[in-house]
């Protein structure tokens, strides 16, 4: 018998872990929580068609099963989980790239709508440029900044969060996101738009 949705709402991450070490059925409740989160996530830090993402998930959850026992309570649950899930989408990257097939970070085409405004830069942003051209933008940063700039604006983890996932000081990551903000408005402005 599954666990009530609503007994998986009124109860943490923190709680759900545990109660899963105890009953595995509560596992599903995690998995229903954070399962198009992650996935969502998966699809933009990857090419992975949603099939391919789906598989990179599936392993990841797995991984998240078998450690969960390790589960470190200082975390929050969301940044353990979203670490595994970078990590294993990094793995089959690394493993797609060995049969010499490309991948780069991708972004959804709502993330590129978003994401401009999120960054400050002036609203004809939206006018002016198509998503395209924001994706050229992101792919030509450096991984570490497009990384940080998908976890911040995109997945709205906050400094300690991104800091958890990327296993980063703090401060490593405000740099970070302050160097990937100054390097997108400068490949942006270099496109020569007027505002």
């Amino acid at each position: 018998m599954q666990i009530p949705k609503k007994e998986c709402q009124k109860l943490s991450d923190e709680d759900l872990v545990r109660k899963s070490l105890e009953n595995i059925k509560y596992f599903a409740c995690l998995f229903e929580r954070y399962e198009q989160k992650l996935l969502h996530y998966i699809l933009r830090i990857s090419y992975f068609p949603r099939e391919g993402a789906e598989d990179v998930l599936q392993e990841a959850f797995i991984k998240i099963w078998k450690n969960l026992n390790k589960f470190d309570s200082s975390l929050k649950f969301s940044s353990w989980a979203y670490r595994i899930v970078r990590n294993t989408t990094i793995s089959e990257w690394k493993k797609t790239k060995s049969r010499g097939k490309e991948k780069q970070i991708k972004i959804d085409e709502d993330a590129f709508n978003n994401l401009p405004s999120e960054l400050n830069l002036a609203e004809q942003v939206h006018k002016k440029f198509s998503s395209m051209e924001i994706r050229k933008i992101l792919d030509d940063l450096p991984k570490k900044y497009s990384e940080v700039l998908i976890l911040k604006f995109l997945e709205d983890k906050n400094y300690r969060e991104i800091s958890d996932i990327l296993k980063k000081p703090s401060g490593t990551i405000a740099t970070l996101i302050h160097r990937a903000k100054k390097a997108f408005r400068k490949k942006f402005t270099s496109k020569n738009i007027s505002f």
